[in-house]
């Protein structure tokens, strides 16, 4: 049974949802400036300021394609972050961190409106809050500046990919130029971009065999969408020239990038249930685990709702009026599909996938919405469901308080029995951020230091850092010194992701907690002789 929704109902809900957006720029505005640097943000970085290089210069400087491997990454976060440094008065990685977050915004736009057209104003309510307490998600926006973007970029693929259902075979061309151009950008990030690609094709062919009764009409019905795609195969492919010039440099480059996409493995471990597995050989359900932990109880409790209103109602379904229905379900099961199949090198939970995000707050924001109308009749059991929802959704947003700035390790309730557990079986701080508050504990520690013991003015401190080296001299000052001889260091920091805290020895100085769990530590190694200055290998407990 569906109840309809009242204009006063409806209003409200578009109200509630403008209210969180402005809720949110607030929130970006207020914070962007607060997020430690992730470990991979200065190749990143520089990456982008090599590709402005080669284009102020006539494209004769080409070292942009020679640096590491991010020639197999599309650069257009990165190039539009360094113009912006060029022209903003900010500090570089606040220049990032809010370009990332407006990436992230511009996400939890398309989703709201994508759910908006599928199924009204609350259902589009639901889904925007669910993504916007996510902390994979709204946690992540400030530094998982390539996962992020992409996700976004992503999601208005498929926005505008549900508004072209409903025009196939024939689409206007200004709706193939939107979707060319959401593509084009995803391309010009990730290779992953192709996926969307991937959905349009599945679309077409579904629509085709569920709109045209014989063979040659479903023929004509592909040729006709085909032609009308045209124009957003051309806009997709010269944004992706622009944003990833390496990609149509030679003719096997795209092939190349698809494949490392697929199979980019290299010596590293990650965590899966309190166990240290190498990324190569992590189970087929890596990724599945980790969406089951990372994601909101609430939010699960939106896929579980419709889940089974599919199976409820599978019958009563008619595919051919579901198009748009069946893109969100294409843009959900393909990616899915394709880890159980192809079983790619996994690490850092669900971050390479960030972009699967958008497409399952839809479909939770849907489910909430609809189990709402199939109770409405059912006053208590009504009552109890509303009152459910209030209670998971308080105490999602109590521990992403409790944890800022570090949303981004957010866990819920089924990943542990306490967020200490949580980190310790799982993946903790992977992108080291927590050394922001790490290296104010260390100048804390020497200002109380040589206040005490003037004579100690003046001293240079080496402090070794189980991280990127700038993520720590970035904040400390002209008294410290980043070394890579750790034997000597004075000073050690790291986060407690994979025990890499364990390798050093010292005495604690300082401990950077959320929830009772210890994120950073810094260590005075000042004391320590012989064996105890050297390394170790992080225990696998």
């Amino acid at each position: 049974m569906c109840i309809k929704q009242t204009p006063m109902t409806l209003n409200l809900y578009k109200k509630l949802s403008y209210a969180l957006f402005a809720a949110l720029v607030i929130f970006i505005l207020l914070t962007f400036k607060q997020y430690g640097i992730s470990n991979d943000e200065q190749v990143q970085h520089v990456y982008g300021q090599l590709l402005l290089k080669f284009y102020s210069s006539g494209f004769t400087d080409q070292s942009a394609f020679m640096y590491k491997n991010l020639y197999l990454y599309g650069g257009f976060f990165d190039l539009i972050a360094a113009f912006l440094e060029k022209i903003l008065p900010l500090w570089v990685w606040d220049i990032r961190h809010l370009l990332s977050a407006a990436f992230g915004f511009a996400g939890m736009i398309a989703v709201y409106k994508s759910t908006l057209e599928l199924s009204g104003e609350r259902a589009a309510f639901l889904a925007l809050l669910l993504l916007a307490i996510t902390g994979a998600w709204s946690g992540a926006m400030f530094t998982h500046t390539k996962d992020v973007s992409f996700g976004a970029c992503m999601a208005w693929a498929l926005y505008y990919t549900i508004i072209i259902c409903r025009h196939l075979p024939r689409i206007p061309l200004h709706l193939a130029l939107k979707l060319g151009a959401a593509i084009g950008f995803a391309l010009g990030l990730r290779i992953g971009g192709a996926f969307a690609v991937i959905y349009i094709i599945f679309l077409v062919l579904i629509a085709a065999w569920l709109n045209a009764r014989t063979l040659k009409n479903k023929l004509d019905y592909c040729w006709q969408s085909i032609l009308s795609l045209l124009p957003a195969g051309a806009i997709a492919f010269c944004l992706m020239a622009i944003f990833w010039p390496w990609a149509v440099m030679g003719s096997d480059h795209i092939l190349i990038a698809a494949k490392s996409f697929s199979h980019f493995a290299f010596d590293m471990n990650t965590m899966v249930d309190g166990e240290f597995v190498s990324i190569g050989d992590v189970p087929r359900t890596y990724l599945f685990n980790y969406l089951s932990i990372r994601l909101p109880e609430i939010f699960l409790l939106g896929l579980l709702s419709v889940a089974l209103m599919l199976i409820i109602k599978i019958k009563d379904i008619k595919l051919a009026n579901s198009l748009p229905e069946i893109s969100v379900a294409i843009a959900l099961l393909t990616p899915l599909l394709f880890v159980l199949y192809d079983r790619p090198a996994l690490y850092n939970g669900v971050r390479h996938f960030t972009f699967i995000l958008p497409a399952l707050a839809i479909a939770a924001g849907i489910g909430l919405s609809k189990a709402f109308d199939i109770l409405m009749p059912y006053k208590e059991l009504r009552l109890s469901f509303i009152a459910c929802c209030i209670l998971l959704t308080s105490n999602t947003i109590y521990t992403l308080y409790v944890l800022h700035p570090y949303q981004y390790l957010y866990y819920n309730h089924f990943a542990g029995e306490n967020f200490k557990e949580a980190i310790h079986d799982w993946e903790g701080d992977y992108w080291s951020s927590s050394l922001i508050d790490a290296t104010k504990l260390l100048k804390n520690y020497i200002d109380a230091e040589e206040t005490k013991l003037p004579n100690k003015h003046n001293q240079v401190y080496s402090v070794a850092v189980c991280a990127e080296a700038f993520q720590g001299s970035a904040y400390l000052d002209k008294r410290f010194n980043i070394t890579e001889d750790w034997v000597t260091a004075d000073f050690y920091m790291s986060s407690t992701n994979m025990n890499c805290d364990k390798v050093l020895k010292g005495k604690v100085i300082g401990t950077v907690e959320r929830l009772n769990a210890p994120l950073a530590i810094v260590k005075d190694r000042r004391d320590l002789t012989g064996e105890d200055r050297r390394p170790h290998a992080a225990p696998r407990d």
